[in-house]
């Protein structure tokens, strides 16, 4: 219980709506907070590992450990889910890299309405991919906003925001780790105001919209023949999933190789060229060094140590 002016204001009791270890500690601080977590819905458990076990999700891992009630279902479009979901009597909704659409039914159960955690300065970056994406793009910043969910993608009214300076050091796996636990507090500052009647919304501005598509496969190959600082932050927005990759000949083959993490440096050549025997590579503009790689079927590495085994001098190409 929190006291606003001289009025006791109760905790709210919420419904968690989260799948990926991203939306972790936004749970954890709203549960530190003294909300209510009548009911944590996460995706279904998936075949993972040698043994292809079923695998809980991240979220649903914690919501048992903190004996949470846990719901898994594969729909929330039949009239069933919904009355499942408004028995739990929830005052909101908070939902965080869900991975499921929320239907309208859904969204006007909750009494104070259902609101997001995305990982982006809405309206840029609306959609599945906001941290990849704005590392790819050059973007010099991101943030986290809480948003009221409407049926739009991404589209509803802006509550609060945080914002947070991309550096080219930064990998997708960097920048998320940096965002999670910034949503989870500014989370829970919104469910703050929201239980003390105090939450401001503002529309989201028409201009500067964009969208965060899915990464696709397809997109990671490593194109040489960019500029350097494009290829960099081609390579951080795409590590560790799925990886930027380059093919190299070593022992007389094609070998196609994950570059992870790279850096700026002073040189120049052939796109695609090997300057030296530290893995510095020539882009169009520039060039870059690699740091961290991975063979395919092996464990990534740092490049000292997979040079040791794998040395790799001028004249070569990677491709």
């Amino acid at each position: 219980m929190s006291i606003a002016g001289n009025l006791y204001v109760m905790p709210l009791r919420l419904i968690f709506m989260g799948t990926p270890d991203f939306a972790v500690p936004t749970l954890l601080e709203l549960v530190a907070h003294g909300h209510e977590i009548a009911a944590v819905y996460t995706r279904a458990a998936k075949p993972a590992g040698r043994g292809m076990k079923l695998q809980p999700t991240p979220v649903e891992q914690e919501a048992r450990r903190l004996g949470i009630p846990v719901a898994t279902p594969a729909t929330l479009k039949t009239a069933e889910a919904v009355a499942e979901f408004r028995a739990h009597n929830a005052d909101a909704a908070v939902v965080v890299a869900y991975g499921m659409i929320l239907p309208q039914a859904i969204l006007d159960s909750p009494k104070l309405g259902c609101f997001n955690l995305h990982a982006s300065l809405l309206p840029r970056w609306r959609g599945a991919a906001p941290i990849n994406r704005a590392i790819i793009a050059g973007d010099a910043e991101t943030g986290v906003m809480v948003m009221k969910m409407d049926a739009g993608l991404d589209t509803g009214d802006v509550a609060m925001a945080e914002r947070l300076a991309i550096t080219d050091a930064m990998t997708a796996a960097d920048l998320h780790d940096a965002l999670a636990p910034l949503g989870g507090d500014l989370m829970v500052r919104a469910m703050g105001a929201l239980e003390r009647g105090k939450l401001q919304l503002t529309r989201q501005s028409d201009q500067g919209v964009t969208y965060a598509a899915k990464i696709d496969k397809s997109e990671a190959r490593i194109d040489w023949n960019k500029p350097a600082r494009a290829v960099l932050r081609h390579v951080h927005g795409l590590s560790p999933f799925p990886g930027a990759w380059c093919e190299m000949g070593i022992e007389g083959e094609q070998v196609r190789v994950k570059i992870l993490r790279c850096a700026m440096a002073d040189g120049s050549g052939v796109p695609g060229d090997v300057l030296d025997d530290h893995l510095m590579v020539a882009c169009k503009e520039g060039a870059l060094r690699i740091l961290d790689l991975q063979r395919a079927g092996k464990a990534p590495m740092k490049a000292e140590d997979f040079l040791r085994g794998t040395p790799l001098k001028p004249p070569m190409r990677l491709t």
